[in-house]
């Protein structure tokens, strides 16, 4: 019993390889969705910067729909209720490109970025005014100034709290299974179905994403210590 606990050859052939790509997949909807999420964080972050109280609501309103609403209801929602309205055209794009990677990443970009805009927001509040007004005062409009001047810094102070955001959007890829995205969580139910070696392939699962965690906390580690050091 125990040798067959420890016996990793379902790892060889078409399991070995499907294990791969759903880790590959799982990274692919981790760099896409990031991508999203930081952009859509900045612009939100900026525009509740702004001295607009109807921007401050709108984007309140945006973070706190992402915040209360389960995110397995938001790739649900994506997935089945806002593909059903796109065009035809769109729709036939979607299916010939990954079917559900697709909604299932914005949902996930979208998501996050409101996490992104929050943390973004804190940082903003650590540049001093003054920066501000310096730069206003030699011609910066407010875009140049929150690019060059505002944001760099506020992303510094927000690092900590952006690289918690990155392990949870890497862990939530796994809530895209529900709509048949072939990532790692579904690349291990599926081999565990043909198995039935459950303990070998999900101990061997639980590893790779320990190990993709503490690579992305490490890699934020040694951003947190160049930055510091750059402070200096």
């Amino acid at each position: 019993m125990t040798g067959q606990l420890l016996s990793l050859d379902l790892l060889a052939g078409d399991h070995g390889a499907l294990l791969w790509r759903g880790l590959l997949i799982t990274l692919l909807l981790t760099l896409i969705s990031w991508s999203i999420a930081f952009a859509v964080g900045a612009l939100l972050a900026s525009v509740r910067a702004l001295p607009s109280r109807a921007c401050d609501r709108l984007v309140a309103l945006y973070v706190a729909y992402h915040r209360n609403v389960p995110l397995l209801v938001q790739v649900l929602f994506w997935y089945f209720g806002v593909t059903a309205v796109l065009p035809a055209a769109m729709q036939q794009w979607i299916n010939a490109h990954g079917g559900g990677l697709v909604p299932g990443a914005v949902a996930l970009g979208l998501c996050l970025g409101a996490y992104v805009s929050e943390d973004l927001r804190s940082g903003i509040r650590t540049v001093a005014h003054g920066q501000i007004e310096a730069a206003r005062a030699i011609g910066l409009n407010f875009v140049q100034t929150m690019h060059c001047i505002v944001l760099p810094q506020a992303l510094r102070a927000a690092l900590p709290a952006l690289v918690n955001d990155t392990l949870l959007l890497f862990k939530n890829t796994s809530l895209l299974m529900a709509i048949g995205v072939a990532e790692l969580t579904y690349a291990t139910r599926q081999i565990e179905g043909q198995t039935f070696r459950s303990f070998e392939i999900f101990a061997v699962s639980t590893l790779i994403y320990l190990g993709v965690s503490f690579v992305i906390m490490a890699t934020g580690h040694l951003l947190e210590r160049r930055f510091q050091t750059a402070r200096r």
